[in-house]
């Protein structure tokens, strides 16, 4: 029963954020392929990657996670940072337009936890808070961000 209604769960989410990637890609300048918008999305995801750290998470090359990252700095999501500590190396940092999208695709989520705060008390709704906290950290050693 937990597996089960837990992939329910997981699996709203994520039609809900592919039904909102599609709302938004739409075929004109500038606008996000589907791949473009999972890899910004993973960019987001490990808080200022290099580009190194997020071909090697995505487990691809570096040229075609250069490729990625150009194309996204070209339609205005991502900017090249330089790092403070080794300045031949930069970190992608997401832009203005960036936060303006994520805006709308985060969005279902409040909808979603302000309903879990309507609907359960104040102290089932912080239970849940800390063990989806405990989840992401101890019981999910795979996505380390």
């Amino acid at each position: 029963m937990l597996e089960e209604n837990f992939l329910e769960v997981y699996d709203k989410f994520k039609l809900e954020f592919f039904r909102r990637i599609f709302e938004l890609v739409r075929e004109r300048e500038g606008s996000l392929s589907a791949m473009e918008a999972f890899s910004i999305e993973v960019i987001h995801a490990l808080h200022e990657p290099t580009i190194g750290q997020f071909a090697e998470f995505l487990n691809i090359s570096q040229s075609n996670a250069t490729y990625k990252v150009n194309n996204l700095i070209k339609k205005g999501y991502l900017v090249k940072q330089n790092s403070e500590t080794d300045r031949r190396e930069y970190h992608l940092v997401l832009s203005d337009k960036y936060y303006n999208y994520t805006d709308i695709m985060r969005s279902y989520v409040k909808t979603v936890v302000g309903r879990i705060e309507d609907s359960f008390s104040f102290d089932d709704a912080a239970q849940f808070g800390e063990m989806l906290g405990r989840i992401s950290e101890e019981l999910m050693p795979e996505v380390n961000i």
